[in-house]
């Protein structure tokens, strides 16, 4: 143990690089959702991230967008805790019968205008958990869905895609209406 203690003091720790800041099209794309978000709601958009019984992968694909490489709050693009102060709600993993109410209830909570986005294959059809007694299955079995974002996971580039296709789509159907 003092051994490891010695050459842990001596040593120059292990890290990777940072990666390089300047994504220009990462920022044109946030740029561009939040554009949308105010141009169709008025204020940026909200986001209501809602795990119903996925593996964790497309949640750490979605927190990487607040992390300090994507960091999307500078762009107005900010995930809330509560289903009543969300545009957007963020569903990830296939619909397990436990979370079948509390997702229902979330559904019900959110006021409208409100939007559903299935993030991930499990979440289309229930994926590799398709068939389980545990398993509802996608949501759409549960809910109405207005966006299906593919993956296993997606990326963070791709889920700001999907939400500006989201927001561009609501704007053109607005605009028509």
């Amino acid at each position: 143990m003092r051994k490891l203690l010695f050459e842990s003091l001596i040593r120059v720790p292990l890290t990777e690089r940072a990666p390089p800041r300047s994504d220009a099209a990462m920022e044109e794309l946030a740029a561009a959702i939040d554009n949308a978000a105010r141009r169709h709601l008025g204020h940026s958009l909200s986001i209501r991230a809602v795990d119903a019984g996925s593996c964790n992968g497309c949640e750490l694909e979605m927190h990487a967008l607040s992390n300090a490489f994507y960091d999307i709050e500078r762009f107005g693009i900010r995930f809330v805790a509560s289903p009543r102060h969300a545009d957007v709600l963020l569903v990830t993993g296939p619909v397990t019968k436990n979370m079948r109410e509390a997702l229902e209830r979330t559904y019900n909570a959110t006021p409208g205008p409100k939007w559903v986005v299935a993030l991930g294959d499990c979440a289309r059809d229930g994926g590799c958990f398709a068939g389980s007694y545990a398993v509802v299955g996608g949501v759409s079995a549960v809910i109405p869905v207005d966006l299906h974002i593919p993956g296993c996971p997606p990326s963070p580039p791709d889920i700001l895609k999907g939400l500006l296709a989201l927001l561009e789509h609501v704007t053109m159907g607005a605009r028509t209406s």
